[in-house]
């Protein structure tokens, strides 16, 4: 993993199957699991492995969306749309000038672990800035 595991960078250029959600308080993101459980079963097909990358993705999109709500600025964005080598999963939040912040030297029982969990589930990940937006986002494998 690099030593910064969410560097500032343009994330991939994509043109495949898309979902897309707002997310404006905690409670939305049980419908967006849902929706997401459906979409991926859709855009990667019934297999016995998309279990395992339905789990990763739904972590990820529970951290990233709960800290754009949190350090960010609402409505929190999801777009997570299929890759010939994966998923690609970006959130977006209203707070263009703070950068995602892995914890360092805390207590993991102390929370703030997110980011290094979904960095280490991750093929590529980073962040950028679009506008007013802060897009922080994150490849998974499919293969």
């Amino acid at each position: 993993m690099d030593l910064d595991p969410w560097p500032r960078r343009p994330r991939p250029e994509t043109t495949g199957p898309h979902y897309e959600a707002e997310i404006s308080r905690l409670a939305d993101l049980r419908t967006v699991r849902a929706q997401l459980r459906a979409w991926v079963a859709d855009a990667l097909g019934h297999s016995d492995a998309d279990g395992a990358i339905l789990d990763d993705l739904l972590l990820a999109v529970e951290e990233l969306a709960s800290n754009g709500l949190r350090h960010g600025r609402a409505p929190v964005r999801l777009h997570a749309v299929r890759m010939a080598e994966g998923l690609l999963l970006d959130v977006s939040d209203g707070e263009p000038h703070r950068r995602p912040e892995p914890a360092v030297g805390r207590d993991p029982a102390s929370g703030g672990m997110g980011l290094r969990m979904v960095a280490h589930l991750t093929t590529d990940r980073g962040w950028t800035v679009a506008g007013d937006r802060k897009h922080v986002w994150a490849c998974f494998p499919t293969g």
